[in-house]
């Protein structure tokens, strides 16, 4: 019987890449919120349909207001007696009612005066508002901040009121500043977050409400139907006797689940519950195999075919299909993991050496074999293969994704039954007798689970593939109606489960349209970029220079950045005043964006604040600053490659832009330029072995000149890195020598 993991999602931990901790809701709160989230996931796969006929903007209006009040009645406040953990409290009941009109104000056919009178009407008072109208947007306006506060903490609200302080007081700073303007008064800003395309209402609730809340119902359905399960189990599998089996199981399955979870920190916490031992078994320090946990977890939502957050962003932005920033992603997701997967390689040689590993590896149990387990499960790929297929054949990402949700609803039935038959016969051949419903999650006899049957997520406690299993008490294949029902019952459940796990995401969303609307209105933007590339060229006029050194400091930017705010924030902010510095310098959108979008992303393994490692080392016991370094040691060509976006012209090839063999030289240097940084930082060349710092150095200076995708630069890469292996021949040599090794 094969080993499966104790799933946990982001609703679940409470804490991802964009979230603080949820209520634990019970009795008529629960139900009050579930079926209202599940009444906008509803909405939500309706809209794909049968659009609302007044309009995309009635549509964000009406689903803002309904998911506002959840976040309210979900989400703790934190101000002491004011706050309960187990239950919304009176004062939150208030702001929920309160949020609920003041959303829902722009659609309401009621006159108030000279105010009201529906959405007609709202609009056409766009720049003259009525003063109930500003009184509604500035309410509206404290109630988002309040609830992003909730979700995410104090900082991307303090740096939305930075934003809000410079559009009311720009006016007052010396006008030969750059950054100066006019000035807004507070009708002008509640105008442009309320009654506009770029506030509240602008680029990124669209997507959150249109993209992203699609596709986390379709990661909740996915965990739903057992394919959460089967990833790691599969993972496990593959990999069962090579010395860097646990490394690479632990990759594996950070790179599948990550299609499920969609949260950096998710899926190293996930991955981890269950590799860790592992990975502590095959010599693997604490710190060590935290850094690996978080580096892989993070690369998932890096990773087609269900990037992150932000990559439907930089769809909507360029206007460009989402199969196109898909293909975009291909080549860097395969340098990042080469990178992280050699430096799995160099930490089994360098444990294995070191003797810190069981000479089998192989001892105890063996798992399921892999293709026993592709023969019985392998139809969970399908609905990850319909979404490329769908999205290939031009439709819609949001179709294409309801269409996979549904089919992995469907191939939650045959993952029931199966998972039965399994258990039945485990029970029959012990003599026991399962006594647990066909749809609920109870006890085997390999591990015990606590779990939640609507959803497939366990709850914090050990777990086996058979515990998250059904384990029937009538014959296998035998559906009554109650089960039927119940069935139907946790479908529903989680697609609410699914919603909830959204929401701070749409809260994000909507206080970035605050920093977009401030942007838009002063100009802001422009002035920024326009400072970034004076900075860059401090050193030198050369236009390769300025470029490079405009590039640094944008990445440097990023990851500051991304130390106070999500990820989804990051990006907006970093689009409207990066993203145009870089269009200066003649950087291709493309690369421009797709460089904003990476650097937002890998805040999560970027000291001090790298959520994912955090969590990874909550798991194997280790400190966390040290576990973030190691992260940031396996996920350093990441770092690195989205430089060779922009940099030149070629490097637009690794997006897959160009001829073929164009794309194929870059590639292959920059592959080259990988392998040579995890020598560098792993201390050891493969085929060689260990090496000291003479080598490792030059390793590293042939790894940083491969990556610069330029003909001369890779030739030169290259002999730095045949000098770097030369040297390092030499050094073991010497060392046998002075040893008297073999």
């Amino acid at each position: 019987m094969s080993v499966a993991p104790p799933v946990v999602t982001a609703a679940e931990l409470g804490v991802d890449d964009e979230e603080r901790p949820a209520r634990t809701l019970s009795g008529f709160p629960a139900r009050l919120v579930g079926i209202v989230a599940l009444a906008v996931a509803l909405l939500s796969i309706w809209q794909v349909f049968r659009p609302l006929a007044q309009g995309s903007q009635y549509y964000l209006v009406v689903f803002l207001g309904i998911a506002l009040p959840l976040v309210y009645l979900s989400y703790r406040s934190w101000w002491g007696r004011l706050d309960r953990a187990d239950a919304p409290s009176v004062l939150d009941w208030v702001l929920a009612a309160i949020a609920l009109v003041v959303c829902l104000y722009p659609i309401l056919p009621v006159t108030f005066g000279d105010a009201g009178g529906g959405y007609n009407a709202f609009l056409d008072r766009q720049g003259m508002l009525a003063p109930l109208d500003v009184a509604m947007g500035g309410l509206l306006l404290v109630l988002v901040l309040e609830a992003c506060r909730r979700t995410t903490g104090v900082i991307l609200p303090i740096v939305c009121l930075v934003f809000l302080a410079y559009g009311y007081y720009g006016g007052l700073l010396p006008q030969n500043w750059a950054i100066a303007h006019a000035g807004l008064d507070i009708d002008q800003i509640v105008d442009a977050l309320y009654n506009s395309g770029s506030g509240f209402y602008g680029t990124p609730l669209d997507v959150a409400a249109s993209y992203i809340v699609l596709f986390t119902l379709y990661g909740a359905v996915l965990e739903f139907s057992g394919a959460a399960r089967f990833f790691v189990d599969l993972s496990v599998s593959l990999f069962r006797r090579s010395h860097s089996a646990a490394g690479r199981t632990a990759v594996a399955s950070g790179f599948l689940l990550g299609t499920v979870s969609g949260s950096g920190t998710a899926t190293a916490v996930s991955t981890g519950a269950v590799t860790w031992p592992i990975l502590k078994r095959a010599g693997y320090r604490p710190e060590q195999a935290g850094g690996m946990l978080a580096a892989a977890g993070v690369g998932a939502i890096l990773s087609p075919p269900t990037l992150g957050v932000a990559a439907f962003i930089v769809a909507e932005y360029l206007d460009v299909s989402y199969v196109t920033v898909l293909g975009w992603a291909l080549i860097p997701t395969l340098l990042y993991y080469l990178g992280i997967l050699l430096s799995v390689e160099i930490d089994a040689r360098r444990i294995h050496a070191e003797g810190r590993a069981p000479a089998d590896l192989a001892d105890g149990p063996l798992p399921t074999p892999w293709w026993k387990l592709l023969g019985r499960f392998g139809y969970h790929f399908s609905s990850l293969v319909v979404i490329v297929v769908l999205l290939l054949a031009g439709v819609s990402a949001t179709r294409a994704v309801v269409y996979a949700t549904a089919l992995a609803l469907i191939l939650a039935v045959p993952d029931r039954m199966l998972r039965a038959r399994e258990a039945n016969g485990a029970a029959s051949s012990t003599g026991e007798t399962s006594t647990d419903g066909p749809l609920t999650d109870g006890k085997s006899a390999s591990g015990t689970l606590s779990g939640d049957a609507s959803t497939g997520h366990p709850s914090k406690g050990d777990a086996s593939s058979s515990a998250m299993a059904a384990q029937p008490s009538t014959p296998t294949g035998l559906w009554t109606r109650k089960t039927l029902l119940r069935f139907a019952f946790e479908a529903l459940r989680a697609l609410s489960l699914g919603m909830r796990s959204a929401l701070p995401v749409v809260a994000v969303c909507a206080a970035a349209g605050v920093i977009t609307a401030m942007t838009t209105k002063t100009g802001l933007g422009a002035q920024l970029a326009s400072l970034l590339v004076r900075a860059g060229s401090v050193l030198s006029d050369d236009p390769a220079v300025v470029l490079a050194t405009t590039a640094l400091l944008a990445a440097i930017a990023l990851s500051l950045l991304g130390l106070a705010v999500p990820v989804t924030a990051s990006f907006v902010i970093g689009w409207v005043i990066i993203g145009p510095a870089l269009l200066d310098l003649h950087v291709a959108a493309p690369a421009a964006a797709m460089f904003v979008f990476y650097f937002s992303v890998l805040s999560e393994v970027t000291p001090p604040t790298a959520l994912a490692a955090v969590g990874a080392a909550a798991v194997t016991g280790a400190k966390a600053m040290p576990t973030m370094w190691s992260a940031l040691r396996y996920a350093l060509p990441a770092f690195l490659v989205p430089l060779m976006f922009v940099l030149t012209d070629s490097g637009q090839h690794l997006l897959g832009r160009g001829a073929l063999l164009d794309v194929l030289w870059v590639t292959a240097a920059a592959c080259v330029g990988v392998a040579a940084l995890a020598a560098a930082t792993g201390g050891w060349i493969l085929g060689i072995g260990a090496v000291g710092a003479v080598p490792r150095m030059l390793a590293g200076a042939a790894g940083l000149t491969l990556l610069y995708p330029h003909p001369t630069a890779t030739a030169i890469g290259l002999g730095v890195l045949v000098v770097a292996a030369a040297a390092g021949v030499v050094e073991r040599v010497r060392h046998r020598k002075a040893t008297g090794t073999p």
